[in-house]
């Protein structure tokens, strides 16, 4: 039997101030540590993090999140909607309002880590950024040679327009005069 890999927890990104941030709590679940120690970790190294990079929620953005979120209190635990039970307040969940991480957040927060799993995720992060980054520069690419072709085709376009419109004189049959010239041939009236 051969082993198999557990698919890798995507955390939910929510959209706060508009700006797409993850939950203190799904980022320190994907990084393999406790989201107490991931806070720790930020606070520590708070010069890199600056409110662009992560911001703690208000009030009232903490409850319009849970409110988006709508867990229900007997989720079992493997769904992924329990997967954000510690949201709610009370009882076991968060005293105050979270902290949120933006994408460059996401990524500070696994080189301040000292787990495994963060500096895997963090190597994973710039690989991928490099991957959309030439992907990006081919689509641009090849958005230019587009441009080009369409250029062209203009160009080809209005050649192609001026040359009908100067062989439009030659297709047309000029018009006869009837008494100018005999017809050829048996016709009526030629006897």
């Amino acid at each position: 039997m051969g082993k198999t890999q557990s698919k890798p927890l995507v955390p939910r990104i929510h959209t706060v101030r508009r700006k797409k941030v993850v939950l203190d709590v799904d980022l320190a679940r994907l990084y393999g540590v406790a989201t107490m120690r991931l806070n720790e970790a930020v606070k520590r190294n708070s010069s890199r993090f600056p409110a662009e990079f992560s911001f703690l929620l208000t009030k009232e953005e903490f409850s319009n999140l849970i409110s988006q979120i709508a867990i229900s209190s007997d989720a079992p635990p493997e769904t992924p909607r329990a997967r954000s039970v510690t949201l709610k307040q009370g009882h076991g969940g968060t005293r105050k309002p979270p902290r949120v991480f933006t994408e460059h957040g996401a990524l500070m927060a696994a080189t301040v880590l000292r787990s495994e799993k963060a500096i895997q995720m963090s190597l994973y992060l710039v690989r991928a950024f490099l991957k959309m980054r030439e992907t990006l520069l081919a689509n641009t690419t090849i958005l230019q040679h587009l441009a080009e072709i369409d250029r062209r085709l203009l160009e080809h376009d209005s050649v192609l327009r001026e040359l009908v419109e100067r062989l439009k004189p030659l297709l047309d049959a000029p018009e006869s005069e009837e008494g100018s010239k005999p017809k050829i041939g048996f016709h009526q009236g030629n006897r």
